[in-house]
């Protein structure tokens, strides 16, 4: 009956880890799906849409191959088609009847498209020659767009391949439990052989004989015995250690097993399933945020090393890649000044971070605008800068439209999350106190009248430095320090860069406006003169005047709007001004 133990425990030990291996061997799964496509047309763009990349569950990892240069951008899927535009280009798709990757011509009217390498609609992008493998996960409303250069075909090999699951929980257990079928069949086989041995002498019982007489008793003489040990020996010595190589083996088969070997019971929690590696899903019923947060934050990136490049060389070109309207027209003119007299200072520096606010609109369409908020990282000293981001088209960058300079005593007030975004509200809007439009001219009235103005009242007057700064008692000091010989006049009119206006969280708005003030110096006298000095000496080129001069000054001028209909006042939240023309009367 042993023997018939250790055999049985031989055969399920050998049955159970023959399995158990072969579940990793002979018998596996493959471990991923994978689809490929040759593209053979001469169209400068493939467009993977976000249903071809989640045909399969699992992060997708895309392989590109071509002749030449590849890039690699992925973005929301409307966004990706707006920048292709009319041209031609490949769709990529899995055929819902093959199931085989496929590509498909969709003709345009145009054959090129312009280098699409740091574009401000990606979410994330690649460059690399030749060969390009990527490992992501993206949602649905994702796209890959792949390009060469914009001019020569798209590369041509496409393939993506979908991890499968294929572990073997259970051949951990097999083997580990062959191979404690596997000791026990040895105990077993030990246990009956030395039951063999010792039942293997004569079994019956030997015959009493008589007892032989007692012969004299001597007494033993007393003498020292040397005793002798016996070794041990023969094959009993040896049976203490022939369980080594079974336990040691056995150690060798667990100490190949991974977490692919086993069960998940819950011990240890379970796998957590891959994530999207971006999302730009709006709420139901909403268009989607321009931007994502990480987009800004590239954008910013980008804007802060072309503005300092820029400012470094005074280069208008270059500065015009990156800012539009009220900010380059503000910048251009220091960069002017700054050429004239070295001696004056630069405007602040754009920061590349970190972003503390992101408030994209809410669009599907162009123009797209964004508000953000950035801190100097390097100098908390410095007040925090807030800019109007805005993108004319699909294939333009965004630009800084205004750059403003934060109160100090202000904050801004709350708005919805960037996932969530807002809208942008027209000039003329009715919705706010003031619309945008009538916003920079009634505060122009006060900066001239202050409480003379009808719109005093509406606009909160403590913590605003600007009225401090060219408010009416500074107008006044200024024309208290004119010599008799001069006079002084001032004006106002609105700019011409576009109000933006983005709502907030309670009805209200954040509105950037344009203000344009001028300050005339002119002799009263025949044969009087005005001395022009500093910035506008510097950029108008007059030193001595018989006739005037005129400096044209430029506010990019933030503003917190309440609702209509509510009690709340007007805040300036900051503001940027400086000289942008100076000129002789004529």
């Amino acid at each position: 009956m042993r023997f018939v133990l250790a055999i049985v425990s031989f055969v399920l030990a050998a049955v159970m880890i023959g399995y158990g291996i072969a579940q990793r061997t002979i018998l596996a799964e493959p471990d991923e799906i994978a689809l490929s496509a040759i593209v053979s047309t001469d169209a400068p763009v493939t467009v993977i849409d976000g249903a071809t990349l989640n045909a399969f569950d699992g992060s997708q990892t895309l392989t590109i191959s071509g002749q030449d240069q590849i890039f690699a951008a992925y973005g929301r899927t409307s966004d990706v088609l707006a920048w292709v535009g009319d041209t031609d280009y490949n769709a990529v798709t899995v055929d819902p009847e093959t199931g085989e990757l496929t590509s498909e011509l969709v003709p345009g009217a145009e054959s090129e498209v312009p280098d699409p390498n740091g574009s401000d609609l990606w979410l994330d992008d690649y460059v690399k020659e030749k060969d390009l493998t990527l490992t992501v996960n993206v949602p649905d409303d994702i796209s890959f767009l792949i390009v060469s250069d914009g001019v020569k075909p798209a590369p041509g090999s496409i393939a993506i391949s979908w991890p499968l699951d294929n572990s073997t929980p259970w051949s951990g257990p097999l083997i580990v439990g062959g191979a404690i079928a596997l000791l026990l069949g040895l105990g077993f086989l030990l246990w009956a052989t030395n039951h063999m041995r010792r039942a293997g002498g004569p079994r019956r019982k030997p015959q009493k004989m008589p007892k032989v007489p007692r012969g004299p008793r001597y007494k033993p003489v007393k003498s020292g015995r040397k005793v002798i040990e016996k070794s041990v020996s023969g094959r009993r010595a040896t049976r203490p250690f022939i369980a080594v190589p079974v336990v040691l083996a056995g150690a060798l088969v667990l100490s190949g097993c991974s977490a692919d070997f086993w069960p998940d019971l819950g011990v240890n929690g379970s796998v957590a399933s891959p994530t999207p590696s971006a999302s730009v899903e709006p709420d139901a019923g909403l268009p989607a945020p321009a931007v994502t947060v990480r987009q800004v934050e590239r954008i910013i990136a980008k804007i802060s090393a072309v503005t300092a490049e820029a400012d470094a060389a005074k280069d208008t070109a270059m500065l015009a890649t990156r800012f539009s309207d009220a900010a380059l027209e503000l910048r251009v003119a220091n960069y002017q000044i700054q050429t004239a007299d070295p001696s004056i200072g630069g405007l602040p520096a754009i920061p590349e971070g970190p972003v503390e606010l992101t408030l994209p609109q809410q669009t599907d369409s162009w123009p797209r605008t964004v508000f953000a908020v950035i801190q100097d990282d390097k100098d908390a000293t410095v007040p925090p800068l807030a800019l109007f981001l805005v993108q004319d088209d699909p294939r333009a960058d965004f630009k800084v439209s205004y750059a403003v300079t934060l109160e100090a005593s202000q904050s801004i007030p709350d708005v919805a999350p960037a996932s969530v975004g807002t809208s942008r509200l027209g000039p003329d809007s009715p919705l706010l106190r003031l619309s945008p439009n009538a916003l920079a001219l009634a505060y122009a009235e006060i900066l001239e009248k202050d409480v003379e103005s009808p719109a005093y009242l509406d606009f909160e007057a403590e913590g605003d430095t600007l009225r401090t700064a060219v408010g009416l008692a500074a107008k006044q000091a200024i024309k208290a320090g004119l010599p008799a010989t001069a006079s002084v006049a001032f004006g106002h009119a609105l700019g011409p860069a576009d109000a933006i206006a983005l709502a907030t969280n309670d009805a209200g708005a954040l509105v950037a406006v344009n203000l344009y003030e001028t300050t005339t110096v002119a002799p009263v006298e025949e044969g009087a003169a005005v001395n022009p000095t500093g910035q506008v000496k510097a950029l108008s080129g007059v030193a001595v005047s018989t006739k005037g001069v005129v400096a044209t000054y430029s506010d990019q001028l933030l503003f917190y709007v309440p609702a209509t209909g509510t009690s709340g006042k007007i805040i300036l939240l900051g503001y940027s001004q400086g000289l942008i023309k100076a000129s002789e009367i004529g």
